[in-house]
């Protein structure tokens, strides 16, 4: 193989762009990133109160809320830092951080 047919099939050093710069601002939803959590949390929907606090603080977005209430969490990009469960009231106690291992097939979260 020729070094011209060969620089046609991959990009060369010259050719990549530069680290550290957005190039297309919102391509985060293209990358799905939960797959590598170790915990996840799980949603009561019984004593969740809809603060919205959980949807507040997490810093992937992964917290669905609908008409100012919790609708369950998007396992596709939460990844399990707990944060949610952390920012949960105390006496509402409505999400539980559990093992990724250990999580049901179904989550009880909608």
């Amino acid at each position: 193989m020729t070094s011209k047919a060969k620089s046609k099939e991959r990009p060369g050093w010259k050719d990549l762009p530069s680290g550290g710069f957005i190039l297309e601002p919102g391509n985060a939803t293209k990358y799905l990133t939960g797959d590598w959590r170790l915990m996840r949390p799980v949603w009561d929907a019984e004593r969740c109160i809809d603060c919205l606090l959980c949807w507040l603080f997490c810093p992937d977005g992964a917290v669905l809320a609908e008409g100012g209430k919790i609708i369950g969490f998007d396992y596709d990009y939460c990844k399990g830092c707990g944060i949610c469960a952390k920012e949960c009231p105390p006496k509402v106690d409505a999400i539980k951080m559990i093992r990724e291992d250990e999580a049901l097939e179904e989550p009880l979260s909608a």
